[in-house]
């Protein structure tokens, strides 16, 4: 598989743009950009090839290339679905929750859980009003999946989700705009996706995320993958000389655009070659 010349040239421009103390910052959306998009969330998996480039880049000398996932999926769920490699950033609920995996004690006795790897959060609480608006957002969204047979509401650390894949597209429709009637009512931050509504208690922003994490990184360049509209946010806010990659098919405000899952991950496979 070969990608574009275009694209091939801007990722080798972004790799020399590494310097002492200001590495690259790889970063990636997961759901249908790592793996295929599935009726069922809770079976979607890294592909083969992007989990092999995943490890090669996080093998790297961190002075280089930083890795980072940026989901709209909460903390805990983005870290056991993708599997994602020890020193990589994640960001998850759109940007209200951040950590880090890092390596798990090897004693399970002390540790009290088996396995190589362990997310390390950042700090993260809901006040006492956020807490209670949540609750109602929680409340209005189960009223409208309860109408549409097919859709659910998934729960994040703050914020609801309709899930409306397996609904019938009518149907999917009635509930979208419910849905936002319902954030619209509490005041809340909704987020239209695809196949979903989110509605958060916090302004986050993958966009917001992103650029929080390069400050922190020191970051010299960005790449930037996603296949949705919330990953608009973050491909608006990066710089022209920054490499931001729209998977699949949309409107959007990124440089460049790759077809599949599977020329997503020869991106990330490119970026390893180069700095290998």
């Amino acid at each position: 598989m070969t990608l574009e010349q275009d694209l091939t040239t801007a990722l080798a421009t972004f790799v020399a743009a590494r310097s002492a103390g200001h590495p690259v910052l790889v970063a990636s959306d997961f759901d249908g950009v790592l793996a295929p998009l599935l009726d069922d969330p809770s079976a979607s998996a890294p592909t083969a090839a992007a989990a092999a480039a995943l490890e090669r880049l996080a093998a790297l000398p961190p002075a280089d290339v930083r890795l980072a996932l940026v989901s709209g999926r909460d903390l805990a769920t983005l870290a056991e679905l993708s599997g994602a490699p020890v020193g990589t950033s994640l960001v998850g609920s759109h940007g209200a929750e951040q950590g880090h995996v890092v390596a798990a004690p090897t004693d399970a006795e002390t540790s009290g859980a088996e396995g190589t790897s362990s997310v390390e959060r950042h700090p993260f609480a809901l006040t006492p009003d956020e807490r209670a608006t949540l609750d109602g957002v929680r409340a209005g969204l189960e009223a409208v999946a309860a109408e549409a047979e097919g859709a659910w509401v998934e729960d994040k650390p703050s914020a609801a989700v309709l899930h409306t894949r397996r609904a019938e597209p009518g149907a999917a429709e009635r509930a979208g705009d419910a849905a936002r009637a319902v954030g619209a009512r509490y005041g809340a931050h909704t987020m239209t996706g695809k196949d979903v509504v989110e509605i958060a208690v916090l302004d986050t922003s993958k966009g917001l995320a992103l650029t929080r994490l390069r400050d922190e990184l020191g970051a010299a360049a960005v790449l930037y993958m996603g296949d949705d509209v919330t990953d608009e946010r973050a491909f608006e806010v990066l710089a022209p000389t920054d490499v931001t990659v729209k998977v699949g098919a949309g409107e959007t405000a990124a440089r460049f655009r790759v077809a599949s899952v599977d020329e997503a991950a020869q991106v990330l496979a490119t970026v390893a070659d180069l700095l290998s």
